[in-house]
């Protein structure tokens, strides 16, 4: 994340703390005053992104979603594991549909 981007961050979630609608403008006052420049396109970026959004909802879903590693060693604590072994099943058969094209990266 550049420097125009995280002024963009910071300056959305200050006004969402303080309970003002997120806009193109007040981004860009927010960084003017805190002597940041920033490339024009990010505060609009910015303020359209999040326009109609719960910042508040966004923020907290940060840290709720589950782990990659969770997910996979649900099946090893008892459950069925039967899907995974479908996934690997259909992994090597599209392995197998490339090997079958009739050529090779060194013919």
């Amino acid at each position: 994340m550049n420097t125009n981007e995280l002024a963009c961050v910071y300056s959305a979630l200050i006004l969402h703390d303080d309970e003002i609608p997120i806009t193109a403008d007040k981004i860009t006052a927010l960084c003017k005053a805190a002597k940041v420049d920033i490339e024009v396109i990010w505060p609009t970026l910015f303020a359209k992104c999040l326009a109609g959004q719960d910042v508040g909802a966004l923020l907290s879903a940060i840290g709720s979603a589950p782990a990659a590693g969770a997910v996979s060693a649900a099946p090893a604590a008892g459950g069925d594991a039967a899907p995974v072994e479908e996934a690997k099943k259909e992994e090597s058969e599209e392995e197998e549909s490339d090997d079958d094209m009739g050529f090779s990266l060194f013919d």
